[in-house]
């Protein structure tokens, strides 16, 4: 009777993991081996590479039938981790490894034909899986373990080549844990700040407000008036990273392929191109990865000249904006990603962007103009908290721009910090902020004054706001009040959030 082999492993299914057995069995018959348990294209070329690997490591391949099987079978299974896990499975079912070697250990990595390792996606993914499924150790590529380390209660131990991984198994050659000391990366200074930028006072001004309640905002104005240089601006006045927010940030760019070998320590800040396809921007595809606003988490998501987009598009972004994640169902499955983003868009008045303009006449018909602007739908514009106009800085004005002694830049940067930690202190949550408020614990901590209940009843018959443009305007206002340092929301708190609707 043959032995059996089994190897614990991990399929990265959407933002989350499950466990994968990845099972061996040699018997007498034919050379051969077949790969059965739904697994896609990369798995079934896994066979030559695994042969290659085993007999360049100096083992010996068993001239056996052996039928490979990774349960469940009815999981789909997609990527070039198993290779390991199916090596060690062959080497277990012929003899050359005891079951009891790998009984408590997960493992993951694609072999070259050399037998050495190559780095993989989803590294936090399958670390995290393996710790929530009783693994004590995992073994991953050395190149994945800035990554898995990141994850605390499992032991991780980087391997160079399938050989290093037999003897330390064998027990001949001892292999050490990474550490989990986390190596500090400073984030990366600001190329562009407020400081850069000349005028635009009330942008900036919006600008910082957005940032201190992670507010949607909307700028709209001529050509030429900074729309994109105060959107760039944007990232150098959010916060740093907290070891939380990094573990899902690196977690999502590693299961899209964009960072497998390091840690994200910047916010993100994705600028998609108006010519980006729906899927590329929600997520998706026939193998299910992370789309622009899910690499957009926890960060900023660039929208230039938003009327530019497919009106399909924009409207997929409705539901991501409303319930911070997306979900994506196709036939083969279900997968599901944050999308905790703060919205920045632009966009000219008109197609030839003069509309309004001081010094320049608009060249569009009133059609044409129309037909622009509502190129953006109103629940769209609905979901957005703020929107600005940018006017042009007058030419005279470039040259002569003094710089302040104290920067603006770095006064909106701590403004926006002490702005965070209130918020911080209030809602006891790093990751929950003004603008993700729902309306239950908007009541919950936001007491009104009946002079504050009277206005806003005003503004709402007169401006003709949504129950979510009502509660928007309060949200904003309660982070005006953060920014000033006011416990109390006054009028004028709601009077400049009113300006921004």
């Amino acid at each position: 009777m043959s032995a059996i082999g089994k190897v614990v492993s991990v399929a990265p299914i959407g933002f989350e993991g499950h466990v994968v057995e990845v099972e061996s069995d040699a018997t007498r018959g034919l050379p051969s081996l077949q790969i059965v348990g739904l697994g896609n294209k990369a798995i079934d070329e896994a066979r030559e590479r695994v042969k290659s690997a085993i007999t360049n490591s100096l083992l010996e391949y068993p001239a056996k039938r052996i039928t490979i099987n990774l349960a469940p079978a009815e999981l789909p299974k997609d990527g070039t981790h198993y290779d390991l896990p199916i090596a060690l499975a062959i080497l277990v079912s012929a003899g050359q490894l005891r079951q009891a070697d790998i009984e408590t250990a997960a493992f993951a990595g694609e072999l070259a034909l050399d037998g050495s390792l190559r780095p993989i996606r989803g590294a936090i993914t399958i670390a995290e899986t393996a710790k929530k499924h009783g693994a004590s150790t995992l073994f991953l590529p050395q190149a994945n373990l800035a990554q898995a380390r990141l994850v605390s209660g499992i032991s991780i131990i980087g391997i160079k080549t399938l050989k290093d991984l037999y003897l330390h198994l064998k027990r001949e050659v001892q292999l050490q844990p990474a550490s989990r000391t986390i190596r500090t990366v400073a984030a990366p200074v600001p190329s562009l700040t407020l400081d850069d930028i000349y005028g635009q006072e009330q942008a900036k001004r919006a600008l910082t407000i957005a940032a201190a309640g992670r507010h949607n905002i909307l700028l709209s104005g001529s050509p030429g008036g900074g729309k994109t240089m105060l959107a760039k601006a944007l990232t150098g006045l959010l916060p740093p990273l907290s070891e939380e927010e990094r573990i899902a940030v690196t977690k999502l760019h590693s299961l899209a392929g964009e960072a497998i070998e390091d840690t994200v320590a910047a916010r993100p800040f994705r600028a998609p191109h108006h010519t980006a396809s729906r899927i590329a921007l929600i997520g998706g595809g026939s193998k299910p990865k992370p789309g622009e606003i899910s690499l957009a988490h926890l960060g900023v998501l660039f929208l230039d000249e938003i009327p530019e987009y497919p009106r399909s598009t924009l409207e997929a972004l409705r539901q991501p904006l409303e319930d911070k994640k997306v979900s994506i169902s196709r036939a083969n499955g279900h997968v599901s990603y944050p999308a905790d983003f703060m919205l920045v868009a632009t966009m000219n008045p008109c197609p030839c962007g003069f509309y309004g303009d001081d010094t320049r006449e608009c060249s569009c018909s009133s059609n044409q103009i129309l037909t622009y602007q509502k190129r953006l739908s109103g629940p769209l514009l609905d979901r957005i908290d703020m929107t600005v106009t940018v006017s042009r800085v007058p030419s005279d004005l470039l040259f002569n721009h003094k710089q302040d002694k104290k920067s603006q830049h770095v006064e909106a940067f701590d403004r926006i910090k002490k702005a965070r930690l209130v918020q911080i202190n209030r809602y006891g949550s790093r990751i929950k902020n003004n603008s993700n408020l729902s309306s239950q614990e908007l009541r919950k901590h936001l007491a009104l004054s009946p002079e504050v209940r009277q206005l806003l009843n005003l503004a709402t018959e007169k401006l003709s706001l949504s129950t979510r443009s009502y509660f928007k305007v309060l949200k904003v206002a309660r982070t005006i009040a953060d920014i000033e340092g006011q416990e109390d929301l006054l009028p004028m708190h709601i009077s400049e959030a009113l300006q921004y609707r």
